[in-house]
């Protein structure tokens, strides 16, 4: 059996152990940036809602991902995407 297998069901065996023992791992919070959870109210793909707020798909993506903050019209508009998806949607 390859060393990486045999590592990976180790680790799996003594995870179920510390379970067992009552053991918890630490626990990690994921904070959603604006723009993602306003994409999501939405239900559209990254490259629809950028259209949609006139920015580019990439533009989108560093601000799902935390790297850049909207400024501007393009927060405003966010904020109307997370308390009224269907407004937006009757844009498109």
């Amino acid at each position: 059996m390859p060393k990486d297998k045999e590592r990976f069901q180790q680790d799996l065996l003594e995870s179920v152990r510390q379970m067992k023992a009552g053991r918890v791992a630490e626990l990690t919070q994921v904070v959603v940036p604006g723009a993602a959870e306003a994409r999501a109210c939405t239900g559209l793909s990254q490259a629809d809602f950028a259209g949609l707020l006139g920015v580019s798909k990439r533009t989108l993506q560093e601000w799902e991902q935390g790297r850049r903050e909207p400024t501007g019209a393009a927060r405003t508009l966010l904020r109307v995407a997370m308390a009224h998806p269907e407004v937006l949607l009757e844009l498109r």
